[in-house]
């Protein structure tokens, strides 16, 4: 999933400057952080946007904003559009305020992802059709999901002669419980090397002369 990748803002002056020092630094430290309170709040915001809580990324983002030098404030504001359009599920606006920040947009398929996980679990402002419907979709992909652990679980057994509903019914449950498994264990990951890369590269690049 595209996240908005605070460490490759650079600043010439100014408390944010120090978000790429302090994005190795746990929760607890960056909320006991005084001396750059305003990069260590705009990096609890990212990451309260990264679990999708736009509560607690918008009331991040502010505490940053007030603390944050009057130059540095509009630069704030656009990483907190990219983190709110994050955790609200609205890929396209992610995509616009990316764009606005110099970096990358994120792929089609990052963008398919949000959307979809905006269908199956809307933000907590959306209406109640749209929860009934990320419902209705979630049971429906569980149901599709079995019926195919099930066809698995009657193709292994097929040379024993064949299974039982019930126990292809609980082989199936287990099959879809290690598939899951597998694909969020590669998340995390692929997550954890993504992070690993940006925050090696972070240091190494040179500040903008124009500084946004």
């Amino acid at each position: 999933m595209a996240k908005p990748r605070q460490q490759r803002m650079q600043y010439r002056q100014g408390g944010l400057a120090a978000i790429p020092q302090l994005e190795g630094r746990t929760d607890e430290q960056l909320l006991s952080e005084s001396k750059h309170r305003a990069a260590a709040r705009a990096i609890l915001g990212a990451r309260a946007a990264e679990r999708y809580d736009a509560k607690e990324a918008r009331r991040f983002y502010n505490e940053a904003m007030v603390g944050a030098h009057p130059q540095e404030r509009p630069a704030l504001r656009q990483m907190m559009n990219a983190s709110l359009a994050l955790a609200e599920r609205r890929p396209d606006d992610l995509r616009d305020a990316v764009q606005k920040l110099g970096q990358e947009p994120p792929t089609s398929r990052q963008l398919l992802l949000l959307r979809f996980m905006g269908l199956v679990a809307p933000a907590p402002g959306a209406g109640g059709l749209a929860r009934v419907r990320g419902i209705a979709i979630l049971m429906a992909i569980v149901v599709v999901l079995m019926a195919v652990g099930y066809g698995l679980a009657e193709l292994l057994f097929l040379p024993f002669g064949g299974i039982g509903l019930l126990g292809g019914f609980f082989v199936a449950l287990l099959i879809v419980s290690l598939a899951l498994g597998v694909t969020a264990l590669l998340g995390r990951r692929r997550q954890k090397k993504a992070k690993a890369a940006r925050a090696t590269a972070a240091p190494d690049r040179p500040p903008r002369r124009g500084g946004r």
